[in-house]
């Protein structure tokens, strides 16, 4: 019982990870870039909105602003590159959705690597729910389920209530579900190509042998980084070298 408590209270802490936080400026910041937006002036809005994201707030709505600023700015691989983090915080948001599918159209690639639709029904709620969402969830229901094991301990009952059952095996799959979210966010990085187009080479110069041309829009996965450049998988027999300020990390 002592191991199985050590785990919940090791996994409540790692599931506790910080976000950014508004303040007045940042609020006043938002607002001008919004007004900026209702005017038109898309390079001016970009700014505002990109000021907040680089000083660290982390928000779904801001994201998706910029996404949309970008794409009013003709700029479709930032656009789907804000869309694709916008879409980590507000899986749920339909105008998003709108909006990122609508960016899709725009592009010139085909999709990579795809994932399995099958997936996506059996393991609904990863792709359904943000990831802040998932931990409070593994946090609330491993609280629930801890105070329900408490209550029987004190009773000193052995057969577990259909809802503790219940609570338990959702807990087990929320905190599973958030841990793999947390090391698919440590160690497994996708990118959006932002320029037009981009020349995929075999090594890290200019001169280095070509071996695809990759456009504005796509996603691809980061193998990893090596100095200025990030070695890129389009496809399983499709890997190059491109610069780092070329693919921007989801």
């Amino acid at each position: 019982m002592r191991r199985w408590i050590a785990f919940t209270l090791w996994v409540l802490l790692l599931l506790n990870l910080p976000v950014g936080a508004w303040g007045t400026e940042d609020a006043h910041t938002f607002m001008d870039g919004t007004a900026a937006y209702q005017k038109g002036d898309w390079p001016a809005a970009i700014d505002a909105f990109q000021r907040l994201a680089d000083s660290g707030i982390d928000n779904g709505l801001l994201f998706y602003n910029l996404g949309n600023a970008y794409l009013k700015n003709d700029d479709v691989g930032h656009a789907i590159l804000w869309y694709e983090r916008a879409l980590k915080r507000t899986p749920g948001n339909p105008d998003l959705h709108f909006n990122y599918n609508y960016a899709l159209t725009l592009t010139r690639d085909e999709p990579g690597e795809k994932e399995s639709p099958l997936l996506r029904i059996l393991f609904f709620w990863k792709y359904q729910l943000s990831t802040a969402t998932v931990r409070w969830a593994a946090l609330l229901l491993n609280a629930a389920l801890w105070t329900a094991l408490a209550v029987l301990a004190v009773r000193k009952k052995r057969l577990l209530r259909p809802s503790t059952l219940l609570t338990a095996a959702a807990a087990l799959i929320f905190t599973a579900t958030a841990i793999f979210n947390y090391i698919e966010a440590a160690h497994m990085h996708d990118a959006v190509i932002l320029p037009q187009e981009v020349a995929v080479r075999s090594g890290f110069t200019d001169t280095a042998t070509q071996l695809f041309v990759l456009h504005a829009g796509t996603r691809v996965r980061v193998e990893r980084d090596s100095g200025d450049y990030r070695l890129i998988r389009y496809t399983d027999d499709k890997i190059g070298w491109v610069k780092k300020a070329d693919a921007g990390i989801i």
